[in-house]
């Protein structure tokens, strides 16, 4: 490393870190904004709040970290271009790729703290904050819901191509100790075609054996030909070892992309993927997605050092307005993609890559332009 390399440096992280902290505060305010009511509502003592805030802002630090390398590279190489201090040091024989070669470096080390983010953090930060937030909408729950209602998700339904199997809950009760109400467990043959049906009041998973007791129930068969009843016999309390669906995956299938982690979303993806269905779409383009960001940092590096040196010498703080119209030109991007993975017209992975491809070939055209 050279002068000029450390002059870069210390500049650019100086700016680097107060844009970090300015984009924190702003996902503090967020937060306050979205949930502070909820929390209110619920009940939530200071120490449930701030822990809330301290588990739920790192899941935006992969957003955030990319977002925080535009602004302040812009500022910063915005600023050298001005004071003529890249000119100078162009004239004196140094390349733009020599010039910004710490920069990359930097956006190395940035592409590997996403993928880690990413891989660990996020998906901790997303999982954790749910169950504070369910944990605490039960303690309000339980002071005036009956037992069985509280933390309660309605009209539950699930399919296990494998295993031939069809679910359906009127009601599961998320809240310690896990159970589904109404239950109706549908089995079939090889053609999809009933064989048997369990219906039950009550059904828990148990986790020390593996399977699903049924509880105040009936056992009814069919004859897969006609669908006509063929048994029915009534029970107190049944067994079933072979039943291994998992419930947490159950009540996933009902949440937002957003909301799911990275592991969740492959669980998901995973699933889906056996009986091929359309539904599987939105959660492989964020999952597609979130792999992606990965090499965000360099993308942005690429699209801000031609875009900052070129032009007139303005104010640095036009940097930051271009970075705002950069970013939405990239949720443009990745909403048409998204739309056409929808529409099954692209892989959701071409659709997860196609907003960083779009954002490169800016890059290109801007770098072919220097001169």
């Amino acid at each position: 490393m050279n002068t000029f390399d450390r002059h870069l440096l210390r500049e650019w992280i100086q700016i680097l870190f107060l844009v970090l902290a300015t984009l924190c505060g702003l996902l503090f305010v967020q937060i306050c904004y979205d949930d502070f009511r909820q929390l209110l509502e619920v009940g939530a003592p200071a120490s449930d709040f701030w822990r809330y805030v301290l588990v739920t802002m790192p899941s935006f630090l992969g957003v955030v970290l990319p977002l925080a390398l535009l602004i302040s590279l812009l500022y910063t190489l915005t600023k050298f271009h001005r004071s003529n201090e890249l000119t100078a040091m162009r004239v004196a024989g140094v390349g733009f790729l020599r010039l910004t070669a710490p920069v990359w470096a930097v956006g190395l080390v940035a592409c590997g703290i996403v993928w880690w983010l990413n891989s660990t953090i996020v998906p901790w930060s997303v999982e954790q904050s749910r169950l504070l937030e369910e944990s605490m909408q039960h303690r309000r729950q339980e002071k005036v819901l009956p037992p069985d209602r509280v933390g309660a998700v309605y009209s539950v339904a699930f399919d296990n191509p494998d295993a031939r199997r069809t679910w359906f809950f009127n009601r599961y009760r998320k809240a310690a100790p896990a159970r589904g109400y109404g239950v109706s467990v549908s089995e079939m043959d090889p053609l999809r075609r009933e064989t048997t049906r369990i219906v039950a009041a009550q059904a828990w998973h148990d986790e020390g054996r593996g399977g699903w007791v049924f509880r105040d129930g009936r056992e009814l068969r069919f004859e897969p030909e006609n669908g006509i009843l063929m048994a029915s016999a009534p029970f107190i309390e049944r067994y079933e070892p072979g039943f291994r669906e998992d419930p947490g995956l159950m009540l996933l299938t009902d949440q937002r992309p957003r909301d799911l982690s990275f592991f969740e979303l492959r669980r998901l993806i995973t699933y889906y993927a056996v009986e091929n269905n359309p539904k599987a779409v939105p959660y492989a383009v964020r999952y597609f997605s979130i792999l992606a960001d990965t090499l965000a940092p360099l993308v942005v590096i690429a699209i801000a050092i031609p875009f900052a040196v070129t032009g007139v010498r303005v104010n640095p703080a036009v940097g930051v307005s271009k970075s705002i119209g950069l970013f939405f030109l990239y949720y443009v991007l990745s909403t048409i993609a998204a739309s056409l993975a929808t529409k099954q017209l692209i892989e959701p992975a071409v659709a997860a890559w196609l907003p960083n491809i779009g954002m490169a070939g800016l890059a290109t055209w801007l770098f072919a332009r220097l001169r």
